[in-house]
């Protein structure tokens, strides 16, 4: 969907956020879009990083059953 927009319709995402919120507030907003991101990421990694190491004691549970 993003690559379909284009540099027209950025340029309009733009100008429309200008608009709205102004340019003395757009740096705060793309700051807390920024670590909205960020903390997204991160959470996303964790709940990866979770359900690995659970396969994994799985897959080492298995091993054991069958020797």
């Amino acid at each position: 969907m993003i690559q379909s927009i284009g540099i027209p319709g950025l340029i309009i995402i733009l100008m429309i956020a200008l608009i709205l919120f102004g340019p003395s507030k757009l740096p705060q907003l793309g700051r807390a879009v920024g670590e909205t991101i960020k903390e997204f990421k991160g959470s996303t990694k964790d709940v990866v990083d979770h359900v690995t190491e659970e396969f994994k004691i799985d897959d080492d549970n298995i091993e054991e059953k069958v020797k």
